[in-house]
């Protein structure tokens, strides 16, 4: 609800709305790293904080009970002089309309981080150049989210933060470090093609369900349950399109969404009718196999 009228109040006021969008707890871990300087680990962080949180991402205006709830947990692996390497874990929220509930909207992984961090120096970043490895990753993520977040609210509304997360891997193509590439990874499995995959009209049905799922879906529950329900049920079919028709044989963008989401669908359809929940099953089943354990306790649980 709240993004709706933020959509709609920035074409009125765009030009002249600022604010800062996230409210992100970031955390750095470096129990693998032994006999070295501790302090530089809390400086990072708190740089890293100061970049999410105090920076403007866009033109809309958050209020401060609006702002974005994620966290982003840096483990680092290995540290030597002034480079860091390990993994980022990126989680994301998301409040359901009239209740206390948060659904999770993104929740993935990076084993690709890698960057240069000199203790103290300010964080640089730049649209039209890669400057440093740590800020274009921060600002991928950052718009990636803002992305996820608005197509939650509104159809496709969150396409121009997709677009600039794509120009931050643009611009990142002659960088030395992964992740920024098409052929780095054989199972497509990294930030090039997470972009390239949201990006692409054959998954675009994914971004549909994102909305129908959220806004047309659990926003509705608390006031009518049975109603968001047969929603979601029915938004399923959209990630079944996309399952069916493979436009990318890896699918990394709809396992993405089915692994943020697959504890939710148990527990939303462990209450419905026998029928509605062959169906579920028949459509996760086909979709998402990976998690289909899981999906057994839909069937098992009594209404």
């Amino acid at each position: 609800m709240k993004r709706s009228l933020i959509i709609l109040a920035a074409f009125f006021f765009a030009p002249t709305l600022m604010a800062q969008e996230f409210r992100c707890g970031i955390q750095i871990t470096s129990q693998q790293i032994q006999g070295t300087n501790r302090q530089v680990f809390q400086t990072l962080q708190n740089a890293v904080n100061e970049f999410i949180n105090s920076r403007a991402w866009s033109n809309y205006k958050f209020t401060s009970n609006e702002r974005i709830e994620c966290s982003m947990l840096f483990n680092i692996l290995e540290y030597s002089g002034d480079q860091f390497k390990g993994t980022l874990q990126i989680q994301v929220r998301r409040p359901v309309y009239n209740s206390s509930f948060n659904t999770v909207l993104f929740n993935y992984v990076d084993n690709d981080l890698d960057f240069t961090y000199v203790e103290f120096q300010p964080l640089e970043f730049s649209e039209t150049e890669h400057l440093s490895n740590l800020t274009s990753i921060l600002a991928f993520y950052a718009n990636i989210i803002l992305g996820l977040d608005f197509d939650s609210y509104s159809l496709k509304s969150g396409t121009e933060f997709f677009q600039r997360a794509e120009k931050v891997v643009n611009n990142a193509q002659n960088a030395n470090e992964r992740g920024w590439r098409s052929g780095e990874s054989t199972s497509r499995r990294n930030r090039y093609w997470l972009i390239n995959n949201i990006l692409n009209e054959d998954f675009a049905p994914v971004r549909e369900f994102i909305y129908d799922y959220h806004r047309l879906g659990l926003d509705i529950m608390y006031d009518k349950a049975v109603e968001g329900r047969v929603v979601i049920a029915e938004s399923l079919t959209l990630l079944q399109d996309v399952y069916r028709n493979r436009p990318d044989p890896f699918m990394h963008f709809l396992q993405v969404i089915l692994d943020a989401k697959s504890d939710e669908f148990v527990n939303i359809f462990q209450g419905s009718p026998e029928d509605e929940k062959r169906r579920v099953m028949a459509v996760l089943n086909q979709v998402d196999p990976t998690h289909g354990d899981k999906y057994r306790k839909i069937l098992s649980a009594t209404q």
